[in-house]
């Protein structure tokens, strides 16, 4: 079972041996990444088996990233994300992933099948670069990076660049002050934001592993950049130069990339350009090798693609939508409190009134759950009246859901459950083409018990609570 835990920056750390052998090409997935961010994507982390599992929320919403093995094992990858499937079905939480690499994009899609919301969002594409283009500037293509460095260089004839170590901290901060000045005259959130996250990752870059660097000239700091090794290219997270220095961001790059980009790094990583028109044009000029994709994928379960439950017929029952003429039975069955101890839910726990429920408020919250793509509740009808309630629930990502059933009292013991779960297993089977049909009882329910065997359901493990089952098409 996954147990997630907040990413605090004084964690971040421990994730580096994950993210040092990254091979997504994704800066999104690296060190620098999740502590610059952290406020604004709340980060949480798990880890399954040699796996780490990032879990982030944005704009109300939950999303995982792709598995990372730090023994880049594809099976053990898999096998974690069956257990974030089991972690949004056991939670009822809808299943999003995020900064998806392409070459994960068609495990994920013979995993769900076709049935699977996309986008790739051009704003948020790493720029990636030939690291040996940055340390040569070689041909055509890069002459305006070449101009623009001969240009620094002769008008800054003692201009010099030299890795950073911790004793030039002051230094630094010295440079981000004036640097910022600047900057926040702009006025722009994201950059405001950014230089927040400079000024606190600056004192953790070196116990981080990063690599820093920075250009000089009359013994004063003009640009400074900062990066990380994941795999093999160099994420660039911070690189800044001084107004008024022409020439200076391209010199720092090359500089930067001559410096750093050392045996097995293959690639720079500039990051996306977050829909800024003047980063983009920018981020252009250098000639990236690639635009890194970055997909969002979201599964579709099979209540997802209905409108309205469906209308089901036995030899005795009719199994449809409840009717609000069935208001005050279904209140009756809904409210039952003692009878409801083997249902496994207590309306009380969700109730936040001080005064009891009208009859209203427990067809209302069925249909509510319906309508949310929660569950399938169903009414039982035998001879037009209602005598119970069957329900589909806790639907999963590979074609799987749990199935309940209870019924009023007086009504038991006539096989009504029986048929009932027999008629809906056929309908998610045929119709839903679900391939499990899962249900549980607590060891106490004999009844239950029995009626699930009868039924078709075979026993599949047990635990202190509960006997659990499982049905499918061939059985």
């Amino acid at each position: 079972m996954l147990e997630f835990h907040s990413l605090c920056k004084e964690e971040i750390g421990r994730l580096q041996p994950w993210f040092s052998v990254q091979r997504t090409h994704i800066g999104d997935y690296s060190l620098g990444y999740q502590f610059m961010w952290h406020r604004m994507v709340a980060p949480d982390y798990a880890l399954f088996g040699d796996s780490l599992i990032l879990k982030e929320v944005y704009a109300g919403k939950t999303y995982f990233y792709y598995p990372i093995s730090r023994f880049c094992d594809e099976e053990q990858e898999a096998a974690a994300l069956t257990e974030i499937e089991r972690y949004c079905r056991d939670r009822d939480l809808r299943l999003h992933y995020t900064n998806i690499p392409r070459e994960k994009l068609p495990a994920l899609l013979a995993r769900y099948g076709r049935d699977v919301s996309i986008t790739n969002s051009r704003r948020w594409r790493d720029y990636l670069y030939r690291a040996e283009d940055f340390c040569t500037y070689g041909g055509g293509k890069y002459a305006g990076q070449r101009n623009h460095v001969n240009k620094f260089r002769k008008l800054y004839p003692d201009q010099k660049f030299r890795v950073l170590t911790e004793a030039d901290l002051p230094a630094i901060e010295n440079f981000l002050h004036e640097y910022e000045a600047v900057q926040r005259g702009k006025h722009e959130y994201l950059a405001d934001e950014e230089m927040k996250e400079v000024y606190e990752l600056l004192p953790h870059v070196w116990e981080l592993g990063f690599v820093c660097g920075g250009l000089e000239t009359g013994g004063k700091l003009v640009a400074f950049s900062a990066g990380e090794r994941c795999g093999d290219m160099l994420v660039v997270h911070v690189e800044k130069a001084l107004r008024g220095y022409e020439g200076a961001y391209p010199a720092v790059a090359q500089e930067f990339a001559r410096a750093f980009c050392t045996e097995g790094i293959a690639y720079l990583n500039r990051m996306d350009d977050a829909g800024d028109a003047g980063l983009r044009k920018s981020k252009l000029q250098y000639r990236p090798a690639e635009l890194v994709d970055k997909y969002n994928l979201s599964p579709k379960r099979a209540i997802d693609r209905l409108s309205r439950p469906p209308e089901l017929t036995t030899e005795r029952l009719t199994i449809a939508e409840l009717s609000d003429a069935d208001t005050a039975a279904y209140a009756r069955l809904a409210s039952d409190v003692e009878r409801n101890r083997w249902w496994g839910y207590d309306w009380r726990s969700g109730y936040t009134g001080t005064e009891p429920p009208q009859d209203g408020y427990y067809i209302m919250c069925a249909r509510e759950d319906f309508k949310e793509k929660c569950e399938m509740p169903l009414g039982v009808y035998a001879e037009g009246r209602l005598v119970g309630e069957v329900v589909l629930h806790r639907f999963g990502y590979r074609d799987e859901a749990e199935v309940g059933v209870r019924l009023l009292p007086g009504e038991e013991g006539k096989g009504y459950a029986r048929e009932a779960v027999r008629a809906v297993a056929g309908y998610a089977f045929l119709k839903l083409d679900l391939e499990v049909l899962e249900s549980k009882c607590y060891r106490e329910n004999a009844r239950s018990h029995k009626m699930l065997l009868a039924a078709g359901f075979l026993p599949c493990g047990e635990d202190e609570t509960f006997y659990y089952f499982r049905l499918t098409p061939s059985m």
